[in-house]
């Protein structure tokens, strides 16, 4: 195992506080610090420590795949990490957003179409540290005609008939390609009313508050809202319109930047190409809860094999497969294989290579660690 040194995305809707805490420094942060990214994504790779100064695992990797990755790995994904994790630190809503599945990903990517940076799907796992609010999948949209009709009142009667015939992709589509002043429209339904659903109301609120002329706050209630506890997850296949509203967690995912944003952000949107991706299909229970493998052990099964999650809170020996990441988020662990051992305190992360034998974890604290699926 080696320590690494990985970077913090500075994307606006971040934290000032729960990174800096977390590894130790002065609170609050001078700017917003909203995910600390380990890996070896180009876009902003961990760093290893070289005999002449820092060196990218990217490049890292890319200088000997097979020693780091494995021959099976660079069989089947190529010369590359396929997988990044991050430690996620949410203060204000991110994007309305979904993933492309492999096969639509490759088409795009091979076409230049410019929302496509890669040629790779973006399946997520993202498990709360701290409770966490999120909108995940949709939901039964006999509910989502309810609010929207006791927010909205008759104006909303198009999208309201949709949604009780089951027309969610005609609902969506409808919404974020309002004809009218969004920012009317907005108004109205965060308004309220004597019918209006307390929670509903709440929640559009939130959203408007930050996105006053979105009508992808109106979407918002076509989704699950889903609070995590501790230790909960919410997996977000190819396809999967959700957004993360606030909270701390760590997230696994394959290595793309591939995002079709609907709303709820200042980049670009592209709501034909959104909508081209989306699985319109209501998901009854997003949250997927851990599973215990071993005393102090516990993983969230995901049906991909780009990735696998383990977190470890007692002394214990691990056997995965291919390289591994590895990232502590409070106490104190070591971590070791054949090649060394590392001790990690919260906010730090290591990197161990393929074939490296078991790794063995002690020490009192947690720590997650990323390797490949099966």
């Amino acid at each position: 195992m080696e320590s690494l040194d990985s970077p913090i995305r500075d994307y606006a809707w971040g934290s000032r506080t729960v990174l800096a805490r977390l590894q130790g420094r002065a609170v609050p942060s001078a700017g917003p610090e909203a995910e600390l990214w380990v890996g070896a994504h180009p876009g902003a790779p961990s760093t290893l420590d070289g005999e002449d100064g820092p060196v990218s695992l990217a490049e890292a990797i890319a200088a000997a795949p097979t020693g780091w990755l494995g021959s099976q790995t660079v069989a089947r994904f190529g010369p590359r990490l396929p997988f990044l994790m991050k430690l996620l630190a949410a203060e204000a809503p991110l994007s309305l957003q979904a993933h492309p599945d492999l096969e639509h990903a490759r088409e795009r990517f091979a076409a230049g179409d410019p929302n496509y940076v890669d040629a790779n799907h973006k399946p997520e796992l993202l498990v709360a540290i701290e409770p966490f609010d999120a909108l995940c999948g949709f939901r039964d949209p006999r509910r989502s005609a309810d609010a929207l009709e006791a927010l909205g009142g008759p104006a909303l009667d198009p999208v309201v008939a949709h949604l009780r015939r089951g027309e969610i992709a005609d609902a969506v589509e409808l919404l974020l390609t309002w004809p009218g002043k969004r920012a009317d429209l907005v108004s109205l339904v965060t308004a309220g009313g004597p019918n209006a659903p307390a929670d509903d109301l709440a929640l559009v609120r939130r959203l408007a508050a930050h996105y006053p002329s979105d009508p992808g706050v109106l979407v918002a209630l076509l989704l699950n809202p889903v609070s995590l506890e501790p230790g909960d997850a919410v997996w977000m296949p190819a396809g999967n319109l959700h957004s993360y509203l606030a909270g701390t967690g760590v997230e696994i995912m394959a290595a793309s930047d591939n995002v079709l944003r609907g709303g709820l952000t200042p980049k670009r949107v592209d709501v034909g190409e959104l909508l081209q991706v989306l699985r319109f299909d209501v998901l009854h229970d997003p949250v997927v809860k851990p599973v215990e493998v071993a005393p102090g052990v516990v993983t969230w099964p995901v049906p991909v094999d780009d990735f696998s999650l383990h977190r470890v809170i007692r002394p214990t020996e691990l056997r995965l497969d291919g390289a591994v990441l590895a990232l502590c988020t409070a106490g104190e662990v070591t971590i070791g294989d054949a090649t060394g051992v590392v001790s990690l305190t919260p906010g730090r992360a290591a990197v161990g290579p393929a074939g490296a034998g078991p790794l063995m974890i002690a020490g009192a604290g947690a720590v997650y660690v990323g390797s490949l699926g099966h």
